[in-house]
Order: C-alpha cells, then sequence, then structure tokens
C-alpha cells in the first residue's frame, strides 16, 4: 500500500494512533498519564495545538494544528510513541518478533497513523 501525506505547514491535521493488534495498552490510569507526561514533553520541545483528543483502550483519535511554519506531525508521533514506549513496564508488552525484532522495534504502536 502506497501512503500519500499532507505536509501542509500550519494546518489542521486529524489522527488514528493504533496500539499493536489493538491491545488495550491505553486502558489505565497510568498508561493514560504517561501519554501525557510524554505529549508534553514533545509539545514543550517542538510545539502543536491539540484542538481534541480522545484517548481509548486500544486507540487515540486526535486533532492537531501545526506552527504557521512547521508541517513535521511525524516527527512528533515518533516521539510522543518512542517516550510512551520506554515508561510501559516490559511485562505489559508483547514479544517483539520478526521483522520488528530486526529493525529493533517495540511491539506496541502500529506502524503508521491513519
Amino acid at each position: 500500500m502506497q501512503y500519500r501525506r499532507d505536509y501542509t505547514a500550519g494546518a489542521s491535521y486529524f489522527f488514528t494512533v493504533v496500539m499493536l493488534r489493538r491491545l488495550p495498552l491505553l486502558g489505565s490510569r497510568e498508561a493514560v498519564t504517561i501519554l501525557r507526561e510524554a505529549i508534553r514533553a514533545k509539545k514543550a520541545r517542538r510545539p502543536f495545538q491539540i484542538d481534541a483528543m480522545v484517548i481509548l483502550p486500544d486507540h487515540i483519535h486526535a486533532l492537531w494544528t501545526l506552527p504557521a511554519n512547521d508541517a513535521d506531525y511525524s516527527i512528533r508521533w515518533r516521539i510522543i510513541k518512542r517516550l510512551f514506549t520506554r515508561q510501559i513496564e516490559p511485562i505489559k508488552c508483547p514479544a517483539v518478533l520478526g521483522s520488528r525484532q530486526h529493525k529493533g522495534e517495540q511491539a506496541i504502536w502500529q506502524r503508521r497513523f491513519l
């Protein structure tokens, strides 16, 4: 599948970010707190506006507006996912198999966002 993404500086974007295999890893207060801290940390370094966000046990819906001179939402999501993943207890994470293991990835998030 070929993905085509719009990268318009200052635009608003809607995202759906999904946990791998739809595991309900965001179903606890602790996980939501970790996610919020990851988002705060990223916003402090690369600002963006959250217009709306819904956190469900197995996925996130978000509407963001980026600064007028910036269109790089991909790096923001990458770092947010990384910061969240580092804080999750390894016992809660699924086993890393196949190409994810080869690429040094964790088995928490689906690779792309919609």
